[in-house]
């Protein structure tokens, strides 16, 4: 029997108040949020909180935007953060989830059929990714001020721009934080996936100057940036550097995203730009696809000359966005995740992920992070879809994690979901 308050049933033993967590991932999805505009998710999330019973001066909201390169200011709010003391003596712990979607997910109206929330149209993605996350550990956070939970000191943090380069994590400050010991964070996926290590990254951003002539008197005297561009497209895709990338037993992969060039059919292209990106676990092969980009960038443009012999010429400007990261297998934040995810009657599944996740950050910054699912896929589309079945089992999770050792959803182990 399902009880509404979200007390123990020993019958089907649910820990969280059910239709509440339903409601709330559902009213946060359509909330308007991209990166660097958060502020009314943040400001959504903190009201819950205050209802709940949360002090004004427990709930706090960092600068990082002022810190960021995003945009003219850096984003209109920093990242949330909510701190409790704990009531019992334990290690802090932290509950993560980012707040931003993809401009994709803006006009989005979630409709349930079932247990399976989509978008109402054809041209939004759901907002799933990552408000399901923002929503699992918010219901932790409102159960455990609701009925008064044990839990060791917690703190529940809610980041800014992590679509656009984990900016909200990259720049926070750990104090701000408490130092927490173990971090769990919640970003997409099947709530039994433990994402224990993620790819690293770098962007690539290369500008191709030619020379601008009229394309119908004179071409010749023209170099066009366009042909260099294709000429070293040509390249990287005929030698396997774009796309999927393995070469010597070592897994990658690149992307050419944004192209940008050209004001008019009859003037030769005198400048394109190019945005790209290189990921893999081995760092030595994200540098060989970024060697492997500009060579042969640098050979095209040598190749294209008008017919006074001059060539086009390519200027970059290559970062690095994250490291990649693998925990030990016996991380404490591991082992406590895969008892959490056990007790709420899933077998984990320890996963590495091609995709960057705050996670990337926080551990670089020396804090040990495991990135949990939410029951959502698609991330990104217009296909994007939650399983309502697996958010719950998420909020489950979420809240024996929070909780002193995991005694609040013990009646529910050995159930699979």
């Amino acid at each position: 029997m399902k009880k509404r308050d979200g007390r123990k049933s020993a019958e089907t033993g649910p820990v969280v108040d059910e239709q509440a967590a339903v409601e709330r991932v559902m009213a946060l999805m359509p909330v308007r949020g991209t990166s660097g505009h958060e502020r009314e998710v943040a400001e959504w999330i903190r009201q819950r909180l205050l209802e709940a019973g949360a002090r004004p001066e427990q709930i706090s909201m960092d600068q990082v935007n002022r810190r960021s390169p995003l945009l003219d200011g850096g984003g209109d709010c920093g990242n949330l953060v909510f701190r409790l003391r704990g009531t019992v003596r334990a290690p802090r712990r932290m509950l993560c989830a980012h707040m931003d979607t993809v401009p994709l997910c803006v006009g989005s109206k979630p409709v349930r059929r079932g247990d399976r929330v989509t978008p109402a149209g054809p041209a939004t993605a759901l907002g799933a990714d990552d408000r399901t996350g923002c929503a699992v550990t918010l219901t932790a956070a409102v159960e455990i001020l609701r009925r008064g939970l044990p839990h060791p000191p917690l703190t529940f943090l809610w980041t800014v721009q992590e679509e656009v380069g984990m900016y909200g994590v990259r720049m926070a400050s750990l104090g701000a934080m408490g130092s927490p010991k173990m971090v769990f964070n919640w970003d997409g996926g099947h709530p039994g996936t433990l994402v224990t290590g993620a790819t690293g990254s770098c962007s690539m951003e290369a500008v191709i100057h030619g020379l601008a002539s009229h394309a119908g008197g004179e071409p010749e005297r023209g170099v066009s940036a366009a042909a260099i561009f294709g000429l070293a497209m040509s390249d990287l895709v005929r030698n396997g550097w774009h796309g999927l990338v393995l070469k010597d037993g070592l897994r990658g992969t690149s992307n050419i995203g944004v192209v940008r060039g050209g004001d008019a059919t009859n003037v030769v292209m005198d400048r394109l730009e190019v945005q790209a990106e290189a990921r893999a676990q081995d760092r030595g092969l994200r540098r060989r696809i970024v060697e492997a980009f500009q060579a042969a960038f640098e050979a095209a443009a040598k190749r294209v000359r008008n017919k006074a012999g001059v060539c086009g010429r390519v200027t970059w400007n290559v970062q690095d966005k994250y490291d990649a990261f693998v925990l030990a297998a016996g991380e404490p934040c591991v082992l406590e995740a895969e008892r959490a995810v056990r007790t709420s009657g899933t077998e984990p599944d320890r996963r590495i992920s091609n995709a960057g996740l705050d996670a990337n950050w926080l551990n670089a910054r020396g804090l040990p992070t495991v990135t949990l699912g939410t029951g959502m896929s698609g991330a990104h589309t217009v296909s994007e879809s939650l399983s309502i079945d697996q958010y719950l089992a998420a909020c489950r999770v979420a809240l024996c994690l929070a909780t002193e050792d995991g005694r609040t959803c013990s009646a529910g182990a050995g159930r699979k979901r």
